[in-house]
């Protein structure tokens, strides 16, 4: 798998939301994307996350915006007033990620609904609990309705193991117990059933697939393989974070 290639023309504006100051920028393909920049202080490997995740959950059906290598050139500082802004483009100089921006997206608010169908919900919930992922509450849900259709963005969050030097021991057999604080856990069906339907599609050949999308430039010495060994141990059965979800929905 190979992420298209684009190169930033124009920093639009900066989206302040969370501690990584995304932006919209204009793209060589006359296309606009969120920015998510190497130099922001999550570093590297929140864009590896980022990739990861969001392509995994591609493949198992669930809808993604296209993501896309997003090349920055010092230069494009010049032409920004803010200071910090400045400073982030200069540090984040090379090969960034781009998010496909979907205009007139709106956040998905449980309040307001509407709420997505059961099977598609425990869907989403087994994934977030595959990848780790702390960062689909109901404060910040990181769901978009756009098109009539839920969007899933923002995983910088998730394989959190990858951000301690030392990962624990078996971190990567472990329950999730932050899963119940998943925003879609009270509207989510079988979370059993959703285990026999995407546990099976991620093959080896498939997480190989994903890791081959990574810049390398974005890896450190363990390069790959943590994140290959993390992925093949955690979805072998019986896997545990999905026995542990399937427990919180019935509660």
């Amino acid at each position: 798998m190979r992420l298209h290639a684009v190169d930033a023309t124009r920093y639009v504006m900066p989206l302040r939301e969370g501690g990584s100051l995304p932006g919209l920028v204009e793209a060589s393909d006359d296309g606009l994307y969120v920015a998510k920049f190497r130099g922001a202080g999550q570093g590297t490997g929140a864009l590896v996350a980022e990739v990861v995740a969001g392509e995994l959950a591609r493949a198992l059906g669930l809808r993604i915006p296209e993501l896309v290598l997003l090349g920055i050139d010092p230069q494009l500082a010049n032409a920004e007033p803010d200071e910090e802004i400045q400073d982030l483009l200069a540090k984040s100089a090379g090969t960034n990620l781009g998010v496909d921006f979907l205009p007139g997206a709106l956040p998905f608010n449980p309040a307001v609904g509407p709420a997505p169908a059961p099977e598609l919900a425990a869907d989403i919930v087994w994934f977030d609990a595959f990848v780790t992922n702390v960062d689909r509450t109901a404060r910040n849900t990181n769901l978009l309705i756009w098109h009539r259709n839920l969007w899933l963005i923002d995983h910088g969050a998730s394989l959190y193991f990858s951000y301690k030097a030392t990962p624990t021991a078996g971190a990567e057999r472990a329950p999730f117990p932050l899963i119940t604080d998943h925003v879609l856990l009270p509207v989510a069906g079988s979370i059993a059933d959703a285990d026999a339907r995407l546990a099976p599609r991620v093959t080896p050949a498939l997480i190989d697939d994903v890791l081959e999308a990574v810049p390398a430039v974005w890896l450190d010495d363990g390069g790959v393989t943590r994140y290959r060994d993390f992925l093949a141990a955690r979805i072998r059965a019986p896997r545990a974070f999905a026995e542990e979800a399937e427990r919180a929905r019935g509660r």
